[in-house]
């Protein structure tokens, strides 16, 4: 492997507008499209300082930045129109997180790449409103904090509450949000405002190992650890008041509340799964790659197909899981202020995944094609007037939920047309980690931090005060240079802000 300086890596990066750069052709081997990244001046900064890190003598085999990446996915066969970073992208497994790829499904050499998925499939954000403002909640913050602390399991290793048997947790793989909505968990209008109406409807519990199964049925209505988290949050600023109203918010000061979680061990345990036939299916099909973290397999082989199906079933509990997660908030705010939810208007405005996979119709070199796109830490945006999106929200787009770090601010935005063609419909999931978690071990003290936390008038529930360094706003890119920069872009819109008055963490 040969480590090109960094002047010459800079040949192939074009600026071709204030928020966007391109990766052309021939920065890393074989690509057979070009990439990009959206990046404000701030985040440029910080792309082009890890690619310089990464240039450095003693780097060869080291740590691949993310610029390196998206150009390793455009490498990928079947990919189409662009391989695209979004301004919170940094390094992960096999693709960036904040990376995005389509594959033409009518492509036989097309590919399905778990990395492109990710570990924690169907990691998403739900946002719930309520009909309180700060005044209502801000004397009784504390006791609120508590309450959604001990209804709602946290941390790693947590055992949900929800009773659930073997033959329960196939049926909720497999019927996702039908099976929370048949069990008495959410509301009917709750599956209205979830993408994918909060069931993949390809999901195949038999394509999913015992050892997953065995993993996530203890873990159902649990939140987790890392940087998963419910928050209660407080309206800070309306940017667009037509799109917030639809979406039942009418000024600031009203409570909302954020649950950001995934599919738990399930969905790890299914990704681990999927890796290891994978790369016996490249042996045999002889699919070659820039990154052995990018095993995939064609979209239309065995191997591929049972991947789909068991992700589809990992998304299913994820949704399974943030509904149940929905359940318990509705009962310690019930609880708290001696209200039904329903008194309450703890309606969902929508439910998110940033970590999926799905088949989708798009426009590519002006012709309609299905595509699998895949989406890593990106979320999906689609612009008014699309088929997929509620009916609530025909007129303004779909809703797009970004949450910020612990302590920072979370921002709703909506999809655009611009974004539906420069993206496949695609923004970013959050702020990006700036540092890694044990470069954040070492150089923060989780004192500290809940220190700052408690200056900021932030009240902070946590199973394990030293995960806190991982998760602090240090660790993280600017959340609002990684919104501005979409919003300017034009790839999507802000609609309003939100800032965290309580915090609840694994």
């Amino acid at each position: 492997m040969v480590v090109r300086k960094y002047e010459d890596e800079l040949k192939y990066l074009e600026k071709i507008s204030p928020y966007c750069w391109k990766i052309k052709k021939g920065f890393q081997p074989n690509m057979n499209v070009e990439g990009v990244f959206y990046v404000n001046k701030n985040l440029e900064r910080l792309m082009l300082d890890e690619l310089r890190n990464s240039c450095r003598p003693g780097m060869v085999g080291g740590f691949l930045p993310g610029v390196k990446q998206i150009a390793n996915v455009a490498a990928l066969p079947g990919i189409v129109g662009r391989s695209v970073g979004l301004p919170d992208v940094h390094s992960g497994y096999g693709f960036a997180i904040g990376n995005m790829a389509a594959f033409d499904m009518s492509d036989p050499k097309a590919v399905v790449s778990p990395g492109g998925v990710g570990f924690d499939i169907n990691c998403g954000v739900r946002l719930l409103r309520t009909n309180l403002f700060a005044e209502d909640v801000l004397p009784i913050k504390e006791q609120l904090a508590q309450s959604l602390f001990d209804h709602i399991p946290v941390g790693v290793g947590s055992k949900g509450i929800i009773p659930m048997n073997a033959r329960d947790l196939e049926e909720a793989l497999e019927m996702g949000m039908d099976w929370s909505l048949r069990e008495g968990y959410i509301w009917a209008e709750d599956k209205e405002h979830c993408e994918e109406y909060g069931r993949m409807l390809n999901a195949d519990p038999s394509k999913v190992s015992m050892r997953a199964k065995k993993r996530g049925l203890p873990q159902l209505g649990t939140l987790g650890a890392g940087n998963h988290y419910a928050e209660i949050q407080v309206v800070e600023e309306i940017y667009d008041k037509n799109a917030a109203s639809k979406m039942g918010i009418e000024e600031t000061g009203q409570i909302c509340v954020m649950i950001h979680s995934g599919s738990r061990g399930f969905g790890h345990q299914v990704a681990t799964d999927a890796l290891v036939e994978m790369e016996k299916a490249m042996k045999r099909d002889q699919i070659e790659v820039n990154d052995r973290q990018l095993a995939c397999a064609h979209i239309n082989s065995t191997e591929g197909q049972n991947y789909l199906k068991a992700m589809s079933a990992a998304a299913n509990f994820a949704w399974v899981n943030r509904s149940s997660m929905t359940f318990l908030c509705r009962q310690a705010f019930a609880k708290q202020f001696k209200m039904t939810p329903d008194d309450l208007d703890m309606h969902v405005i929508y439910d998110v995944s940033h970590n999926i996979a799905k088949v989708e119709e798009h426009i590519v070199d002006g012709r309609p094609k299905t595509l699998l796109v895949h989406r890593k830490g990106s979320t999906r945006a689609f612009p008014p007037n699309h088929p997929l999106i509620p009916v609530d929200y025909q007129l303004t787009g779909q809703p797009v939920l970004i949450g910020g770090t612990m302590g920072t601010c979370s921002y709703v935005l909506t999809g655009t047309e611009a974004g539906m063609k420069d993206t496949f419909g695609s923004t970013c999931h959050g702020a990006g980690r700036a540092l890694s978690r044990a470069k954040s071990r070492r150089n923060l003290d989780y004192t500290d931090v809940l220190r700052k936390l408690e200056e900021m008038g932030i009240s902070i529930r946590v199973a394990s005060p030293k995960l806190v360094m991982e998760e602090a706003p240090e660790s993280y890119k600017n959340v609002t240079d990684v919104v501005n920069t979409c919003h300017e872009a034009g790839i999507s819109k802000k609609t309003f802000k939100l800032k965290p008055i309580a915090v609840i963490k694994g």
